[in-house]
């Protein structure tokens, strides 16, 4: 089967920062991008974030300002470390999907299922995280055509480095921070079809991203 379309979506200072402090939630996007982030969310099957976002932020990854269907919501947390208490668990429309290692505690997986979660098993990369291909085949065996990754910085770098993504929808607040860069390495992409618009005082900058050929989606070099 083949893999779900990744979108990345996320907003960000101008200076490149996702919050001010590791760990401290930031709003950033204004109403009007906000709104424009939540018909994103609506216009795809599934959304992932990582453990951190989930930690940081307690997100409900629901379609709330904007018409539309809830996506199905993934978290990535390798060993199980997702909150019994965390607003996801509550999801008004699907049972939360984590995404483990084979790694993860038995006990832990016990109780998050107990609590209505869906524990996925899955294999390792080098550094003992989930692997995102597999990931993407298990999401593409289950009939999903279209994934929108949120965060956090680890994720999205991770998903631009190993050329996994295919879109970005980029919003950038009209702030400086100094803080959290939304991409946690040196990376070298350049988008292709770009295109611009003006939400409140927000910029949403979005793009097609080169495969893993180092080809555009239209043959560009």
């Amino acid at each position: 089967m083949p893999r779900p379309t990744v979108t990345l979506a996320f907003a960000q200072s101008l200076d490149g920062s996702l919050a001010a402090d590791p760990g401290q939630p930031l709003a950033l996007s204004g109403p009007e991008s906000l709104a424009y982030t939540h018909s994103l969310r609506a216009a795809h099957a599934a959304i992932l974030i990582g453990l951190g976002t989930v930690l940081a932020d307690d997100p409900q990854l629901t379609v709330r300002f904007a018409a539309g269907p809830n996506p199905q919501p993934i978290v990535l947390d390798s060993q199980l470390r997702f909150p019994l208490t965390a607003r996801l668990l509550r999801h008004p429309s699907h049972s939360v999907w984590i995404a483990a290692t084979e790694a993860a505690p038995r006990e832990r997986q016990s109780a998050l299922e107990a609590a209505g979660a869906c524990v996925l098993r899955l294999p390792r990369d080098e550094a003992g995280h989930v692997a995102l291909p597999a990931l993407l085949d298990e999401l593409g065996a289950r009939g999903f055509d279209s994934l929108m990754v949120e965060g956090g910085a680890r994720v999205l770098t991770a998903f631009l480095a190993k050329r996994l993504a295919q879109r970005v929808s980029l919003t950038i607040a009209p702030r400086f921070i100094g803080g959290l860069k939304a991409i946690a390495a040196r990376l070298d992409v350049s988008l292709y079809g770009v295109q611009y618009r003006r939400l409140g005082d927000d910029l949403v900058v979005e793009g097609e991203l080169p495969s893993a050929s180092g080809r555009g989606a239209g043959g560009e070099p």
